[in-house]
């Protein structure tokens, strides 16, 4: 019996660690493929196109929006983020499965184009645990975090759209579970 992949949607507030979840879960699970998304934001440090991002010119984004060639996209702290398309469609009709690390603005896309995705939403243990987290990371300017903080409220009351939640107070059990998810979707009879 051939089966067709299975679409995994990561989502959840800014710096909650759906990131570092997602690498630590590729480590464990090399058949499981994750998708690049395209950005306009410029790169950060240490990131390199084609691997963490396609960064894109916003000329560029816009063109690939009127050809249809994303699976979602979304304009997020006034720059714009998508899926391409293509990656993800060949993949799932290959049989591979997918994983999908977005906003939440592209999560609720992609749940209404492509409602036969299973959605996980990451959420901290608290709003002051996610500040410290943004602190920390610091790939963020100061003001960059209080914005990222004044949607956080909107961000976590998403999460009852979602199929899944995982509280990341501990990141290997974190993992863990985001493993258990992925092996159990993969055994359902639909």
């Amino acid at each position: 019996m051939t089966r067709k992949g299975i679409l995994f949607v990561i989502s959840g507030p800014s710096g909650v660690g759906k990131g570092t979840i997602c690498k630590r879960l590729l480590a464990k699970m090399p058949d499981v493929y994750l998708s690049i998304s395209a950005t306009t934001r410029p790169p950060r440090s240490g990131e390199l196109h084609g691997r963490d991002y396609y960064f894109l010119s916003r000329a560029d984004f816009e063109h690939m929006i009127n050809n249809n060639e994303f699976l979602e996209y979304a304009k997020v702290y006034n720059n714009y983020y998508g899926t391409p398309a293509a990656f993800v469609q060949d993949h799932l009709e290959k049989g591979n499965d997918v994983l999908l690390e977005i906003d939440i603005q592209g999560a609720m896309q992609i749940k209404k184009n492509f409602p036969e995705g299973v959605f996980i939403f990451i959420q901290p243990p608290s709003v002051d645990d996610l500040e410290s987290r943004l602190n920390l990371r610091g790939k963020d300017s100061p003001e960059s975090i209080q914005k990222r903080l004044s949607t956080c409220k909107w961000e976590m009351d998403q999460y009852i759209h979602y199929d899944y939640v995982i509280v990341n107070d501990d990141l290997q059990e974190a993992v863990r579970l985001l493993e258990a998810i992925i092996l159990a979707e993969r055994c359902r009879v639909k």
